[in-house]
């Protein structure tokens, strides 16, 4: 099956409304994509993770909208413009999407991912490079957490190189899971992630069942009710954002065990002192690694 995408240039204010009138003229999708995109002139208008974004379209932007192979293109853009107010019809192109294999696409842009000394995050059309190595079954999906991205990747790495047989871990917003399923595959008696979110719990759930791990999930008040205030674990991963950790910093802190550390990613160079400030009062802690401009911070709670 094929079908067509209309085209149209139009200025930023006029972006979001034409994009709303052409859904409601009969497109099955629309995006808006940066008119200069490759050019001098791109703009990038996302912020960094966490920040609230101002802006959702470009000075020139580019919407584009999927229909049918046999819709009336020209009659969908003077609906969508009249109901816009434009005082033109604007001009537009029409180009033909060819029918392919989306989920084949899908799947070869996601290769085996190497990380540390022996841990492979391997998709499951793929096979493990390395049979012997340390190998995470984890397909892309809703819920963050591949092992790509950079804080992901420290956090896994200090894992990797401090984890004891006989540890208790708490992953405290665990996404997809990959930390806690790292932490039980390298021999942690008992792992623990938390979630604000309901459908990364899923995906977690998921995720321990096809690596034939056993990990217990939780919601912040299920965990909270689960354990009590005094239950402290061994290692305490959160791999967040600098702002929600400075206001978790006397939680998490409370659930490390005397002689117990404290691993934080999520944490961009320039916000490394004020994190650290916030957990001076109980835990000192340091930079671990740096890698693109991330950074992961760990410390040991005084025994």
């Amino acid at each position: 099956m094929s079908w067509n995408e209309i085209v149209i240039e139009v200025v930023r204010h006029q972006a979001e409304a034409l994009s709303d009138a052409l859904m409601a003229a009969g497109a099955l999708s629309v995006s808006v994509e940066d008119a200069d995109e490759g050019t001098d002139a791109e703009q990038p208008i996302f912020g960094e993770p966490g920040m609230e974004i101002e802006e959702t379209a470009w000075e020139r932007s580019r919407v584009v909208a999927l229909t049918e192979i046999d819709a009336d293109h020209a009659a969908m853009v003077n609906v969508a413009a009249i109901a816009t107010g434009l005082e033109h019809i604007p001009a537009f192109s029409v180009r033909k999407v060819e029918e392919q294999d989306w989920v084949r696409l899908t799947q070869s842009q996601f290769d085996p991912i190497h990380i540390g000394k022996r841990i492979w995050v391997v998709p499951s059309w793929h096979d493990a490079p390395d049979p012997e190595g340390l190998i995470l079954e984890l397909d892309p999906g809703l819920a963050f957490g591949t092992g790509s991205h950079p804080t992901t990747r420290l956090c896994m790495e200090w894992l990797e190189s401090h984890i004891a047989i006989d540890n208790t871990v708490l992953d405290y917003g665990c996404g997809s899971g990959i930390l806690a399923l790292v932490a039980k595959k390298l021999g942690a008696a008992h792992v623990v992630g938390v979630d604000i979110d309901p459908q990364a719990l899923e995906a977690a759930r998921y995720n321990s069942e096809r690596n034939h791990c056993e990990i217990d999930y939780y919601l912040p008040d299920a965990f909270a009710q689960a354990y009590a205030a005094h239950q402290t674990f061994d290692i305490v991963v959160a791999n967040i954002l600098a702002s929600p950790l400075k206001l978790m910093a006397p939680m998490l802190c409370a659930r490390v065990a005397p002689g117990g550390s404290l691993v934080l990613s999520g944490v961009l160079e320039r916000q490394t002192d004020e994190v650290i400030a916030a957990y001076a009062p109980s835990i000192q802690l340091q930079v671990y690694k740096e890698h693109d401009g991330w950074i992961a911070l760990f410390g040991q709670r005084t025994a």
